[in-house]
């Protein structure tokens, strides 16, 4: 399955309401899942509920299934625990981070920055949304000032939490990756498990 485009708060309707902050900042007026019969309650099977928490994950961060996969494959071969290192591959996107910086108010606006090189990391532009910070990284916005004025737009814009493995200075629109996201401070509302043991089946 590709990147999804269509209606984001159909998407928070289909989940009850959930909250998925990389997707959108928007609250959905009715949270029944979409359709004649989406306030009917269905008895979902365990197969649905481990699917349904694979597509928070993708729909939250903006990835294909087929990078899904390969952040999979990553995660397993890691030491510790497979969905932490999962959550932990996709927060250290380039695209997430900036998001989480409060430079952009979603993570498709963050991509979109990112694709059109308003950004730069340790001083070289970079263009790929999907690219792996590391910690210590410095992610700032290009000395331009359309670049710098539409980011400072974006950094008025109510945010969500500042986590502290991230630090930001507004005025020189300057961030840097101090440590790896801990389990707590990764505001995904899903059950990382939950997607560990679907994907089990296809590894």
């Amino acid at each position: 399955m590709s990147r999804y485009t269509g209606p984001r708060l159909k998407i928070i309707r289909r989940f009850g309401g959930l909250d998925l902050p990389g997707l959108t900042r928007k609250r959905p007026k009715n949270t029944n899942p979409p359709g004649m019969h989406g306030a009917e309650r269905k008895k979902k099977s365990e197969y649905a509920i481990r699917l349904e928490e694979k597509q928070k994950v993708r729909l939250n961060y903006g990835v294909s299934e087929r990078q899904m996969l390969r952040y999979m494959r990553k995660a397993r071969r890691s030491k510790g625990s497979t969905g932490l290192a999962l959550l932990q591959m996709l927060e250290m996107r380039l695209d997430c981070i900036v998001f989480r910086l409060g430079m952009a108010p979603t993570i498709p606006a963050a991509r979109q920055l990112v694709s059109h090189g308003h950004i730069e990391v340790n001083g070289r532009k970079v263009t790929i949304p999907s690219y792996g910070c590391k910690v210590g990284d410095v992610i700032t916005v290009r000395n331009k000032e359309s670049s710098r004025k539409l980011v400072a737009a974006y950094a008025e814009y109510p945010g969500l939490f500042l986590p502290d493995y991230l630090e930001f200075d507004k005025e020189k629109l300057r961030g840097r990756i101090k440590e790896l996201p801990p389990r707590e401070q990764i505001c995904a509302p899903v059950n990382e498990l939950l997607v560990v043991e679907f994907y089990s089946r296809k590894l």
